[in-house]
């Protein structure tokens, strides 16, 4: 059935706003969350094991894909229904953040975190699927760019907030406006319309699973662990490292925040046009390089001022990486259980970066930021090798079905 201008626009914007909603979460998560509980100081030690709990329902939302390709939701459809629902959760979540108090509640803290995480991962796992099922192969790179650039622009916006808010001190300020842009994002969910029935070539179907018998999708999930490990757990640590090391205020921390936000919008704006020109092979290893000599430079870093320059080349190599690797995950993705693969590649990511996240508090504390910021650097080199080896065995795949 052909799909009209006005309905692919709906759910391109759909797209875009569902990631600019999850670009506020992450800020808050990647730069603020961690200042926020330093503020009852509590040890990075501490803060990376919240860190890595509150990533569980991440690494499990390979169910939430499941259940999303199997059932039609109070007949409302496979993906719509969740989406709608995860917002709502996340939303209510972040009301909870303002009553409760790290330092005397530390559990019912956790619980909160948890619940934004559950909600956030199971919209963002059936929006993953709705792309899957209505954008054609030549759309993939615009969709990627739109999320990727949607959620970088939000970096923008609310990192700049945020850290007003958080130099004020009014950290409640924060949890009440990432539950208000729920709301955005809800009034598109409704609004976009989607089929109540699939596709005979898209229904469930157990035989897609042997899809993961394919040694280019187990080396790229591979790819997906290692690389997510070092780059999240960098990215996480950079707010404390200006804040804490180069003593740089919490509002200006906001500040260089925006300007990574504005790094990563123009690796999604101009990653999707060169993987088009370079193809993806060539996209990932110049994403890692790039990515890789950033690290270095964060280890080396003289000053606060050099780090302005810094952050938004971080922020490139994020965005640019980011939509390669999200349409290559769309490439491997069987349609039969489209929204179970993509979660299972995004879920090894996550559970590398609540890994990493516990990985890199333990290193601080142990070693200091510098010398973390050189082990990430040496790990990103790791993952050269399996890149190569992805796109040998998938052009062997490929010469192989003709």
């Amino acid at each position: 059935m052909p799909v009209s201008n006005k309905t692919r626009t709906l759910r391109l914007c759909l797209f875009a706003v569902i990631y600019f909603l999850q670009g506020g979460v992450m800020t808050y998560l990647s730069a603020f969350n961690t200042l926020y509980l330093r503020s009852f100081d509590i040890s990075f030690s501490l803060i990376g094991i919240v860190a890595g709990i509150a990533m569980i329902p991440f690494i499990l939302k390979i169910f939430i894909g499941l259940l999303s390709d199997r059932v039609n939701l109070f007949n409302r459809g496979h993906r719509k229904p969740y989406i709608i629902l995860g917002i709502l959760l996340q939303s209510l979540a972040f009301l909870l953040l303002t009553v409760c108090k790290p330092d005397s509640q530390f559990g019912l803290y956790i619980g909160a975190m948890v619940l934004v995480a559950l909600g956030m991962s199971t919209y963002d796992t059936t929006t993953d699927g709705l792309s899957i099922d209505t954008t054609s192969r030549q759309d993939r790179g615009l969709v990627q760019g739109l999320m990727v650039g949607g959620r970088a622009i939000s970096v923008v916006i609310t990192a700049v907030l945020m850290g007003i808010f958080a130099h004020a001190g009014n950290w409640n300020a924060i949890f009440y406006m990432v539950s208000a842009l729920g709301l955005l994002a809800l009034v598109f969910a409704f609004l976009v319309e989607e089929n109540k029935e699939r596709p005979a070539e898209t229904e469930f179907s157990g035989a897609a699973f042997s899809a993961f018998k394919d040694k280019s999708l187990l080396l790229f999930i591979l790819m997906g662990f290692v690389y997510p490990l070092a780059l999240y757990s960098t990215e996480g640590m950079i707010s404390p490292y200006l804040n804490e090391a180069l003593g740089v205020s919490l509002e200006q921390v906001g500040l260089y925040t925006g300007v990574y936000g504005i790094g990563t919008f123009f690796g999604a704006l101009f990653g999707g046009p060169l993987m088009k020109r370079i193809k993806e092979r060539a996209s990932l290893i110049s994403a890692l390089v790039i990515t890789t000599l950033v690290t270095l430079l964060l280890a080396v870093a003289p000053s606060a001022a050099f780090m302005w320059v810094v952050v938004f080349l971080f922020g490139v190599a994020f965005g640019f990486y980011s939509t390669a690797y999200f349409a290559m995950g769309m490439e491997f993705s069987d349609p039969r259980i489209a929204a179970f693969m993509f979660s299972v590649i995004m879920a090894v990511g996550n559970f590398a970066i609540a890994a990493g996240s516990a990985l890199a508090g333990g290193l601080v504390d142990a070693v200091g930021f510098r010398p973390m910021f050189f082990i990430f650097a040496a790990v990103h080199v790791c993952v050269l090798p399996i890149i190569f080896g992805v796109f040998k065995f998938h052009r062997q795949k490929s010469a192989a079905a003709v």
